[in-house]
């Protein structure tokens, strides 16, 4: 990869010649255990000239604790709201291309951090900042992820993790934010991230596949029993993006959160997998994605329902490199480009509504609609219809 003569990879980097602390530096802030302590780390280095960066993407932490944070260790905060390039940029292109990681759940990070490195680069051109420090560590896939994006959208100063060759314990990181008067991160018993399209939870106490259990009162969007009896809800696409929920148009980040209500509500969309890392090991990651559980599956319906069956088992193949590419950090690379447009070419045809009726823990579809159907609506008609015109032909043949 390109950026490995520009790569920063450890906190001993940080204040030397390599990274020196009169350069304005900009960091990607989350308000979590792991960015916080960069910025102390940053600043105990020197660096006098930092800044924070929060992309909003529909995320858990709130502007004012980021803000608490960032003036506690004396950085500059920058909230940026992402949410709608976000949805039509990077989650509306994951639909159609049915980004589920190995059919176990749907990507969301993989999504998430080009955008996030976009914005990250834009503001460290302006301020004319040297580096953009990011936080992901070794077992996780973020690493590579935003490495390869601010590689590809070609930054021109230092990036990279200063946890890459060097990780620091949790307890470490949490008692010297304590001596720096940040208490509440000692409350942290699993990393988290999150967005309008999922939210994640891994390491911590779900560090072990064979012994692991989410506390219940983790998850905000598929709280079990928070639904009475059933309900009924209709999703329309039109030409392969989801525009309506029940005849009411949306813009998708709308559309998304009240899918993520209306389908939680149910206890849908929870998902677990294990996800290689860069030399194959696995890491397990749980989500909650309820409007991703339904927005999918209403994806595939119209598509069964309005492509050619050769095309659907074509695009299935290619959704996987779709997702490889995404996944490895290369959204914005060649070969993901040019299968977003086959992808784009097959959304084409995809209009039409489901509707489905949700029960606590199930849902079945109810009505499958298509603008321009394949489908038969009355088989015996067809057959008969069929046999007329076979006999037609023999007769002038």
């Amino acid at each position: 990869m390109r950026y490995q003569g520009q790569v920063i990879r450890s906190f001993r980097q940080l204040g030397t010649d390599f990274l020196p602390p009169d350069s304005p530096v900009v960091t990607l802030f989350s308000g979590g255990l792991d960015s916080s302590y960069l910025l102390l780390r940053l600043r105990n280095a020197g660096f006098g000239n930092v800044h924070a960066v929060s992309v909003d993407l529909g995320d858990d932490e709130s502007s004012a604790d980021k803000q608490q944070i960032a003036d506690a260790l004396g950085a500059t905060l920058h909230v940026i709201d992402g949410r709608t390039a976000f949805a039509e940029e990077f989650v509306r292109p994951a639909i159609s291309a049915q980004a589920v990681y190995l059919g176990t759940h749907p990507v969301s990070s993989t999504l998430s951090r080009p955008l996030i490195a976009r914005f990250a680069i834009d503001l460290a051109r302006g301020l004319g900042a040297g580096a953009v420090l990011h936080t992901a560590n070794r077992s996780q896939n973020t690493l590579r992820r935003l490495n390869g994006a601010l590689s590809l959208l070609g930054f021109e100063g230092r990036y990279g993790s200063p946890y890459d060759l060097e990780p620091v314990d949790r307890d470490q990181k949490i008692q010297e934010l304590k001596e720096a008067g940040l208490d509440g991160m000692s409350q942290r018993i699993v990393s988290g991230d999150s967005n309008l399209w999922c939210r994640e939870f891994e390491s911590g106490i779900l560090d072990d596949p064979e012994d692991h259990a989410v506390p219940e009162q983790m998850y905000r969007w598929s709280s079990k029993g928070s639904a009475d009896g059933t309900d009924v809800v209709e999703v329309r696409f039109l030409e392969g993006v989801p525009v309506a929920v029940d005849g009411v148009d949306m813009p998708l980040v709308d559309l998304i959160r009240e899918l993520n209500r209306r389908v939680g509500a149910f206890g849908l969309g929870r998902y677990s997998g294990l996800e290689h890392l860069d030399r194959g090991e696995k890491v397990l990651e749980v989500r909650e994605m309820p409007a991703a559980w339904l927005l999918l599956r209403s994806y595939r319906h119209l598509e069964t329902a309005t492509l050619e069956a050769e095309t659907i088992r074509e695009k299935m193949h290619l959704e996987q490199l779709w997702v490889r590419e995404a996944l490895e950090g290369r959204w914005f690379g060649e070969l993901r480009g040019a299968l977003q447009s086959f992808v784009d070419a097959c959304a084409q045809r995809v209009s039409g509504s489901v509707r489905w009726k949700l029960t606590m823990g199930s849902a079945e579809t109810r009505a499958i609609v298509a603008d321009e159907p394949r489908y038969l609506r009355d088989r015996e008609a067809w057959e008969k219809e069929s046999v007329l015109l076979e006999h037609a032909a023999h007769a002038f043949a």
